[in-house]
């Protein structure tokens, strides 16, 4: 007599929560502190760097592959970029400072970070687009990081630096206080199962 066997599958479900509030959070920290330096109401960027580092990067990466784990293409994809963004800044701080020998401050060429941020103004031109897909908090976010790295651009291409400068300054600043409210609606709408803090409809619907 043949005994059959049954063999049983069992499919594990790992829950994954929303990673956007912290992702949020960090992009708000180091655009409000960054922000503060540009617009000459704190000096130098000593402080920033750990914000920059840990908030900047760190916190936007972990909440990047979070989202990945939620098959979130768009959300990994963004907070992945902006992370390793912000860890390349810090990195360009501290040969600025010497940390990594007069030779390589010495060499330093600003056009080189010109083409870094026209680079990710170009990747955020078509983020931006995916961003009306979500709601109208993060695609306000995203237009003005748009305008960051315009500002940016023109500031180290030497095209109009002084406002491209300020440009740079207060579209940051409006990222810092934008990003506070997106991540405050993420933690708090989902925690209460409402809307706590509107974030408005997407303006494309996605298939």
């Amino acid at each position: 007599m043949e005994t059959q066997q049954m063999k049983q599958s069992e499919t594990v479900v790992t829950k994954v929560a929303d990673p956007s509030a912290i992702g949020l959070f960090g992009l708000a920290m180091v655009t409000l502190v960054a922000s503060s330096q540009k617009l000459g109401i704190t000096s130098e960027v000593s402080y920033v760097l750990p914000v920059a580092i840990f908030l900047g990067g760190l916190a936007q990466l972990y909440a990047s592959f979070s989202d990945s784990k939620l098959n979130n293409t768009f959300g990994s994809t963004a907070f992945g970029a902006y992370g390793f963004f912000w860890l390349v800044v810090a990195s360009d701080w501290l040969i600025k400072y010497g940390v990594f020998g007069n030779e390589m401050k010495d060499a330093i060429d600003m056009k080189q970070m010109g083409f870094l941020y026209l680079g990710y103004l170009i990747f955020t031109i078509f983020m931006t687009y995916g961003a009306a897909g979500t709601h109208k908090v993060l695609f306000t976010i995203f237009v003005l990081i748009d305008v960051l790295f315009l500002g940016l651009s023109m500031s180290s291409f030497n095209i109009l630096p002084e406002f491209g400068h300020t440009l740079a300054a207060y579209a940051e600043l409006l990222i810092a206080i934008l990003s506070f409210y997106g991540s405050g609606a993420s933690v708090l709408n989902i925690h209460y199962n409402r809307t706590v803090l509107p974030v408005g409809a997407a303006l494309i619907k996605r298939g």
